[in-house]
């Protein structure tokens, strides 16, 4: 991986969605070299599914982390990150924060929580200081990749590295 100051983005010309070789840059990737992460910035042409987005990467799918955003209440929300094949366990992550209701903001309401769009939303430089819970199958999982912020962006990062720098609850909420 390359070092985080390093600033070297992978891709080769007209690799990303606006076909220009121009470096990338996100309030998430912002956020991920602050914490001082080595990690390497990957584009691809905006994927059209998760196997898809993963054979662009080169790595199996359930190294392509899913960040996802739940409302706890109004104006309360959590950030979920599961590997990206996995479903979330409703009735697990309802337990493990000890309410009897959550669910998916819309896409508009997404976006006003974590100033990102469905299918960009990431832990990092999300707005919003929202907690985030990560499954426990990420914990040791080695090098994984995760959402920057724009759409076919992501963040190669060490999984381990990753839950710390966004300080994670890891927790079991798959199967």
């Amino acid at each position: 991986m390359s070092g985080a100051a390093d600033g070297d983005e992978q891709a080769t010309p007209g690799d990303d969605a606006t076909g220009t070789d121009t470096p990338i840059d996100t309030p998430a990737i912002r956020a991920a070299r602050a914490a001082g992460l080595d990690l390497e910035v990957r584009r691809i042409e905006r994927p059209r599914s998760l196997e898809e987005a993963a054979e662009r990467y080169g790595i199996p799918p359930q190294r392509l982390l899913k960040t996802l955003v739940v409302r706890l209440s109004d104006g309360a929300y959590a950030l979920v990150l599961l590997p990206g094949p996995a479903q979330l366990a409703w009735p697990k992550l309802r337990a493990h924060l000890g309410v009897s209701r959550i669910s998916l903001p819309d896409a508009e309401e997404a976006r006003a929580a974590t100033g990102y769009e469905r299918g960009t939303i990431t832990p990092f430089g999300a707005e919003g200081d929202w907690p985030v819970l990560a499954d426990a199958s990420i914990r040791g999982a080695g090098t994984v990749t995760v959402g920057a912020g724009a759409h076919g962006v992501s963040l190669r990062v060490d999984a381990d590295a990753l839950l710390a720098a966004v300080d994670a609850e890891v927790v079991s909420l798959t199967g």
